[in-house]
């Protein structure tokens, strides 16, 4: 079983009589664990989730440790560096979400997401109007 954490604003309050009902962001999906592919691609992983600043964190001190350290141990470093971005990329990713407006909501246990996203529908029927 996988874990995955559900991102959700809070509804919003209603309109005035006779409007249309305000819409909310779709919740987000987020599995729990380790990212192979941010630890494969870094930067490029972070930069595509629009986690800019860590993008370019990984990248300075990427480079920082490939020119600075010695050969063996730069390349262990950058090794390093890596599999620390795949451990804390998804909670970098969860981070940015709660800035933007879209809190923790729910956790939800799944073998995959599409089993998540129907479990997510079972557990919080509320945020069925605003699921993709």
């Amino acid at each position: 079983m996988r874990l995955f954490t559900v991102h959700a604003e809070p509804p919003p309050p209603p309109g005035p009589e006779g409007w249309p009902e305000p819409k909310a962001r779709p919740p987000v999906l987020v599995r729990e664990g380790f990212s192979l592919a941010a630890a494969i691609l870094g930067f490029l992983w972070f930069a595509w989730n629009r986690l800019w600043w860590e993008a370019l964190g990984l990248l300075a001190l990427t480079l920082a440790a490939g020119w600075l350290l010695p050969d063996p141990y730069g390349g262990v470093a950058v090794l390093a560096l890596h599999v620390l971005a795949g451990f804390e990329a998804r909670d970098r990713l969860r981070a940015r979400l709660a800035r933007r407006g879209q809190p923790l909501a729910a956790v939800v246990a799944a073998p995959d997401r599409e089993i998540a996203w129907f479990r997510l529908m079972q557990q919080r029927p509320d945020l069925v109007r605003t699921a993709p």
